[in-house]
């Protein structure tokens, strides 16, 4: 994809990393699927740079914004899923 990735100027390059990583995931799980344990292990990576929930929705949605994936809809869904090992984001 060809979009800027919403980034915090405070954010160090290993936080940038591991918030890009969260994103791919993301992107990963709409475009071709991932596995449970992958997107959650982004997430909780992503969670010790973000542990702010007004900060992750705010995050959240200039993700969605500028690539057109939910975040919070992935994560749910992995949430919810415990006995799931694929998880596949629904465009809407």
């Amino acid at each position: 994809m060809d979009y800027n990735y919403p980034l915090r100027v405070d954010w160090n390059t290993e936080e940038i990393v591991t918030v890009m990583a969260f994103y791919a995931a993301v992107e990963k799980a709409y475009e071709v699927g991932i596995t449970r344990m992958d997107l959650m292990a982004a997430y909780r990576s992503f969670k010790e740079i973000v542990p702010s929930m007004s900060e992750e929705k705010t995050i959240f949605k200039e993700f969605k914004e500028v690539s057109g994936y939910e975040s919070y809809d992935v994560i749910k869904s992995a949430k919810e899923s415990a006995d799931t090992d694929k998880i596949k984001g629904k465009q809407r």
